[in-house]
Order: C-alpha cells, then structure tokens, then sequence
C-alpha cells in the first residue's frame, strides 16, 4: 500500500517553490525600480542642460520641462567659442588635471606603503589623523593654503593650484587597502632574494596596485578637472583659468544667455563623462580591494 504521506509531499513543495520564486520575482523588480528611479534623478540635471544647450527656440524654465530639444542646434555651441577662448581654457585644465594625477599617484603611493607594511610606532595614529581630515570641508583650508602659496610666491602659477591637491585622505586609504592585499610572502620572497625596501615597493607591490592606481587616477582628474573655487582665488589672470573657470565668462554683469551658459557647461562635463564610460570598469576593480 503507498504511504499517502510520500504522494502529498512534492504537492506540498510546489506552493513553496512558486512562492519563493514569486517573491523573487518582486524583489528584482523592486531593485530595477530603485536603480531606474535613482538613474532618473541623477542623469536629468545634465540631459536637461544638453536639451537647453541644443535648443534654439522654446521657454527655457517652461514646466513640466521639455524633454526633447526645441528647433536643435548648434548655434549655441558657436556662441561660446566666440565668446570666451575655450580650446586655452581646455588646454589649462588638462595641464593642471594631469599634474595632479601625476603628483596625487606618487604622493599617495609614497605615504600608503610604510602605512600598510611597515611596522612603526604611532602608524595608528597616523592613519587616524589622516583619515580624520576626511570630516573637514575642503573650503576650511582655503585660507591657510592661499596664505600659504602666496608667501611661495605661487598664485596665478599651476603649481599654486595643484599643490594643496596632491595628498588627500581617500587617496591614500585606497592605496593602503591595496597594498594590504598583497601576501607578505610574497615579500619576504623577495627580501630573501636581496630585494631592499625601494625595489618591493617598486617591482612588486606598484605592479600589483595597478587598478587601485588607475581608480585613484580617474577619481582624481574628475575632481581637478571640475574644480571651481579654488582656481578661481588663486588665477588672477584670464588666459590662466581652467574650463571650469572659464565658462563663468559666458554670463554678463546683469544679463547672461541660458542656452549658451548650457552650453558651456556641456563642453565642460562631456569630455570627463566620456572618459568615465570608457573607464569605469578600471575604476570599479580598483575599489574592490578598499571594499574588502
């Protein structure tokens, strides 16, 4: 005789299994909609701006917004390059972005190392300070650093710009995760095959940082790259001025043109945008290491 109890179980199962796989179901469309309403709010301020920049004709601040460019065109483009000498203002930003990539790598990389594999007393403390400058706003410290670079006698100079920005907190915490991820018996391989502390910083653990590098690398030239106030206090003359800076020509003393201020901000975001989508990638795997 068949043991009723074997026949109803499966029938059992599958309720639970259809409601498992249901609830499923409504979690990933619940998360598809977070992201979607996320993704919303973060890429309209700037497809607005591209749709104000682009248009030629149509009320700028109408409401509900117009999500498709009225009349497009380029005319205002034309208008900012007649304005303001955008390509030496574009070329002023990729000199002090590179710099400071240049500068923040090195830097960084030089202070990450004896943090995460040297043994010394107060590296603790050390650690905890710096990452304790991450609580301040960056605009405390514009006072001091421009007392400090005008006695060096920097202002109006790229270095003036770029030095303040070399070292910062979050750099050197990424490379300290990264460089804590390297196995220390790979280390002491190397030490026993004659390697100093130059060359286990040089050929093994740089090597093996590679994409904490090219993190900090794309985190720091969107953030020289957009810089605006601290440019603007310490460039004095025109023809100096970085693109974030320069497009603040574009609006007269007591009246400027929308379109065309639009348009300048474009021309300011799109090429840092483009190179983040190309990049990204490079970006994520380098936080993987600071996230673990």
């Amino acid at each position: 005789m068949t043991d009723t109890t074997t026949l109803t179980a499966p029938l059992a199962a599958a309720p639970a299994r259809y409601t498992t796989a249901r609830q499923r179901w409504g979690n990933r469309c619940l998360h598809y909609l977070v992201l979607s309403a996320l993704a919303v709010i973060t890429v309209y301020p700037f497809w607005w701006t591209l749709v104000t920049a682009v248009s030629t004709a149509g009320e700028v601040y109408t409401f509900p917004p117009a999500l498709l460019p009225t009349e497009p065109g380029l005319q205002n483009f034309v208008e900012v390059f007649q304005t303001i000498n955008v390509w030496a203002f574009y070329k002023n930003s990729i000199l002090i972005s590179g710099v400071t990539v240049i500068g923040t790598l090195v830097i960084c990389s030089l202070a990450a190392y004896p943090i995460a594999r040297m043994r010394f007393t107060g590296r603790n403390i050390v650690f905890g300070a710096i990452i304790a400058t991450m609580i301040l706003p960056s605009e405390v410290n514009f006072l001091v650093n421009f007392i400090t670079v005008s006695k060096l006698g920097l202002t109006d100079t790229v270095s003036g710009v770029v030095l303040p920005n070399l070292a910062g907190a979050i750099g050197i915490f990424l490379m300290k995760q990264a460089f804590e991820a390297v196995p220390q018996d790979l280390i002491d391989a190397a030490k026993v095959d004659g390697a100093n502390e130059w060359e286990v910083f040089w050929k093994i653990m740089l090597p093996l940082a590679k994409p904490a590098l090219g993190a900090l690398a794309i985190l720091t030239l969107v953030s020289a790259w957009n810089q605006y106030i601290w440019p603007s206090i310490v460039m004095t003359s025109v023809e100096n001025f970085p693109l974030s800076v320069g497009v603040s020509y574009l609006k007269g003393t007591f009246s400027f043109k929308t379109r065309v201020v639009a348009a300048g901000a474009v021309l300011t975001v799109l090429p840092i945008l483009i190179m983040f989508l190309f990049t990204q990638r490079y970006f994520l795997r380098g936080f993987d290491g600071a996230v673990k």
